[in-house]
Order: C-alpha cells, then sequence, then structure tokens
C-alpha cells in the first residue's frame, strides 16, 4: 500500500494537477526544486514557532506536520494537518513575524525554497501559478470547514469529516490505496485538531468502530462504509476542489 516515504516533488505535482492541468514542463520546474537543501525534524519537535521571523518557503516531502496555538495555560489547537505535497507557510515570508507554530507529528522532510527562487519557478509556469492560488484557496477552505466542525458537528461528525477529508487528500496525492490510508498520528493529536478530551475521543472512536464505520491500528485507518461516514458527517468534498482539473 502507499506509504509516507519520501517521493520528492511528484506529490506536489499531482496535488497541483488535480486543480490545474499541468504539463511535463510544468513538473521539471517543479522537479528543480529536488536539488534544494531537504531538512529532516523528528516527531514532537517544532519546524517553526510563533514569534519566528519566517524567511523561507517550507514543501513537506514525508511525514505529518501540524499548524497549531497554544494558550499560556498549555492548552493547544492543532489548526491544520500538512500532509506530503503541502506547503507549510507558501506566502508566510511575506510577514515580519509567525503568529503559529509548526510542529512535526511524525519525523518528516521537507525543502526549503528561498522565496525568490520559489517566485522565479512560478513566474515562468502561468498554470503552476494558478494551480498554487488553488492550493492557497483551498488551504483556507479547509480551515472553514474545521471551524464549522468545533462550532458546530458533533463529536461522531467531526471525526466522520476529518477522517474523510484526509482520505480525500491523501487519495489525490497518492498515498491513500482505496479506503486505507496511514494514520500516523495519536489520539491526543485528534483530540487537539478537534476540540475533544482524550475520553470523550476514545468514547466516539469505540461507536465508530461498533457501528462499523472504520477500523483504526497499526497506525493505519480503513473506512469501512464510506457512504454512511459521508451521510453522518453531511460531507460535501466542494472546498477541496479536487474536480477542477
Amino acid at each position: 500500500m502507499a506509504t509516507l516515504a519520501y517521493a520528492g516533488t511528484e506529490p506536489l505535482f499531482r496535488l497541483l494537477s488535480a486543480f490545474i492541468p499541468l504539463d511535463k514542463d510544468d513538473r521539471d520546474a517543479l522537479r528543480g526544486l529536488d536539488d534544494r537543501p531537504l531538512l529532516t525534524c523528528e516527531a514532537r519537535c517544532d519546524i517553526a514557532r510563533e514569534g519566528e521571523n519566517p524567511t523561507i518557503v517550507r514543501l513537506l516531502v514525508s511525514g505529518w506536520a501540524c499548524r497549531y496555538k497554544d494558550l499560556h495555560d498549555g492548552r493547544r489547537q492543532i489548526v491544520d494537518f500538512f500532509l506530503p505535497g503541502n506547503f507549510c507557510d507558501l506566502n508566510v515570508y511575506i510577514l515580519s513575524e509567525l503568529d503559529h507554530s509548526i510542529g512535526a507529528l511524525t519525523t518528516v522532510r521537507y525543502y526549503e525554497i528561498e522565496p525568490g527562487e520559489f517566485q522565479d519557478v512560478v513566474e515562468r509556469r502561468p498554470n503552476l501559478m494558478r494551480a498554487l492560488l488553488c492550493h492557497e484557496l483551498v488551504s483556507s477552505g479547509i480551515q472553514r470547514e474545521w471551524l464549522l466542525s468545533v462550532g458546530q458537528r458533533s463529536p461522531l461528525e467531526r471525526l466522520a469529516h476529518l477522517f474523510i477529508e484526509l482520505y480525500y487528500r491523501l487519495r489525490v496525492v497518492g498515498l491513500a490505496n482505496e479506503l486505507t490510508f496511514d494514520f500516523p498520528v495519536t489520539q491526543a493529536h485528534i483530540a487537539d485538531a478537534n476540540g475533544l478530551s482524550l475520553v470523550h475521543l476514545n468514547r466516539t472512536l469505540q461507536e465508530m468502530r461498533r457501528e462499523g464505520l472504520i477500523e483504526l491500528g497499526d497506525r493505519q485507518l480503513r473506512i469501512v462504509d464510506l457512504d454512511r461516514l459521508k451521510a453522518i458527517a453531511m460531507f460535501n468534498p466542494n472546498y477541496l476542489h479536487f474536480n477542477r482539473a
């Protein structure tokens, strides 16, 4: 089955191709980024910290990371998951200070790209520029859905919606096989992303297993009944825009 192994810019090409048709020259332009420095960050370490001066574009090529916010008393809210093919901070370098942190949930590898160099690549390829704009708009759409989940969806609906979203996002970059995909995050990560206590999260996961909706174990998630899960979540994939191309 597909794994989280390093695949260079291939996941990014697949993701962008879901928004805008890309050709061989576009692929070759992205492959030029494979010469950039490849860094590794271990699980439970930060790639970037709130308050830092952002000067680099980061492209995740393997592993899972997250965007999160902390409160002074130690509480944390995960506000996005970064998957292979995602930019952690495509345009944040125009700001003087990072207003959130980016943490590695697993061991991750990522490229660091100078903003000017990256701009030179995309300006020569108009389709890439349009596809990257779609990438950023979809990121905003994901944020709106997560806000809706925390504000209005029940715990069962939240988890159902998140699992379906992750399935679609991983499938489009070639990291989901049928309805099964690597799921290397902990229950604490899932709870922090959904505004749930660990006790409430565990009860909801048990309910989903009991109802034959999912199978979760050995760092993999299998969606057993996608149609029922969609109905529970009232899932509408339009915010992902994977059908544009």
